[in-house]
C-alpha cells in the first residue's frame, strides 16, 4: 500500500510517498480503506518538528472509509461498514488502523469527504462550547475561524444563541466567507483593534498569538486553549483581569463526558441532513500531492477543510 512519511523535519517538501506493509489490526482496531483523509494544522506542525516525533515520521488525524478487517475484541462493526474515525498514526495511507472506540458509522446520505469535513471539527466545536458553558452565551471570539474546525464553531456558536461571535483570521480576504456563516465581526491577527473584549476565547492557533487572544478576554472571562502551537502569557495578566485559561483535549472530553459526546454525534448528522450546518471543503487533493495540502494550511489560505483523496 501507499503511505506518506517524512525522514527529516521541515516544510511540505519533506513529505514522501512510499510503499509500506499493510498494518494488522490489534484486538480493538479496525482496518479501514481510506476514502478521505483530513489535513490539520497539528499535522503540519509535526512535520516541522513540533513535539519531536520519531523519524521516519507518519501522521495521525481523521479518516473516513470502508472497514476491511476488524480486531478480535471489536463489536458493533463489520467488514463493509463505512466509518469515520480519529487515528493516532499512519493516517496518510491507503489502509489505516483506527481505534474502534473512536469510530462511528457514516450515514447513507453522506460521503466520505463530508464525514471528514464534519465529524472531527464539529465534535471539537460542540465540546468547546459545552466546556465554556454559560460563560459563552454573551460573546465568543474564535481564532483560526476559517479552518476546518473554526468555520464550524462559528456556525454552531450562532445556532446556540451566542449574541456576538467574533471571527479572528489571518487575512481580511476571509471576512466575506465568515460573515456568510454567521460571524458578527471579523478581525485579523494584525489588526490594532479587536473590538470590545469577549466572555470566552476559543484559541486554536496559540504561539505568538496567545497573548493577544488573552488580551481579548473580558475581566473574569475565560480562554479555552486547544491548539498545538504552545505560547506563554505572564501570570500577572491572569491575576489582574481575573481571567482563566483552560487546556482542552478531545480525548479527555470523550473519557469524561461520553454521553454528551454521543449526543453531539447525532446532533451533527441531524444538522447536516437538515441543511443547518455547512461543512465546507476547501479542496480535495490526491494523496500523492500531500505536500500541496500542507502548503495550503501553512499559507493559511484555506476556507474550510482540506482533504486528501487516496
Amino acid at each position: 500500500m501507499r503511505q506518506i512519511r517524512f525522514h527529516s523535519y521541515g516544510g511540505p517538501e519533506v513529505l514522501r510517498l512510499e510503499e509500506a506493509p499493510v498494518p494488522k489490526p490489534g484486538p480493538d482496531d479496525l482496518l479501514v480503506r481510506t476514502g478521505s483523509i483530513g489535513v490539520t494544522l497539528p499535522a503540519v506542525r509535526r512535520v516541522r518538528g513540533e513535539g519531536r516525533p520519531p523519524l521516519p515520521g507518519v501522521l495521525g488525524g481523521e479518516i473516513a472509509g470502508e472497514v476491511v478487517a476488524v480486531g478480535t475484541r471489536v463489536t458493533g462493526f463489520t467488514v463493509g461498514d463505512r466509518v469515520t474515525s480519529l487515528t493516532f498514526t499512519g493516517s496518510y495511507a491507503d489502509l489505516v488502523l483506527a481505534p474502534a472506540a473512536l469510530a462511528s458509522r457514516i450515514p447513507d446520505h453522506a460521503s466520505d469527504v463530508q464525514a471528514v469535513a464534519l465529524v472531527r471539527g464539529g465534535h471539537l466545536a460542540l465540546a468547546l462550547l459545552a466546556t465554556a458553558g454559560p460563560a459563552a452565551t454573551g460573546s465568543v471570539l474564535i481564532t483560526g475561524a476559517a479552518s476546518g474546525a473554526g468555520h464550524l464553531a462559528v456556525q454552531l456558536a450562532k445556532r446556540q444563541g451566542i449574541s456576538r461571535v467574533v471571527a479572528a483570521v489571518s487575512s481580511p480576504a476571509k471576512a466575506e466567507f465568515l460573515r456568510g456563516l454567521g460571524a458578527d465581526e471579523v478581525v485579523t491577527y494584525g489588526s490594532a483593534d479587536w473590538g470590545d473584549p469577549v466572555d470566552v476565547v476559543l484559541d486554536g492557533v496559540g504561539g505568538d498569538l496567545l497573548p493577544r487572544a488573552l488580551a481579548a478576554v473580558a475581566p473574569g472571562g475565560r480562554l479555552l486553549f486547544f491548539n498545538s502551537g504552545g505560547g506563554t502569557v505572564p501570570a500577572f495578566d491572569l491575576l489582574a483581569g481575573a481571567k482563566s485559561i483552560t487546556g482542552f483535549t478531545m480525548a479527555r472530553f470523550v473519557d469524561t463526558r461520553r454521553d454528551l459526546y454521543d449526543r453531539h454525534h447525532e446532533h451533527l448528522w441531524q444538522l447536516h441532513r437538515d441543511g443547518g450546518l455547512r461543512a465546507v471543503v476547501h479542496a480535495e487533493i490526491p494523496l500523492t500531492e500531500a505536500a500541496t495540502a500542507h502548503e495550503l494550511i501553512e499559507a493559511r489560505a484555506n476556507l474550510g477543510k482540506v482533504v486528501l483523496r487516496p
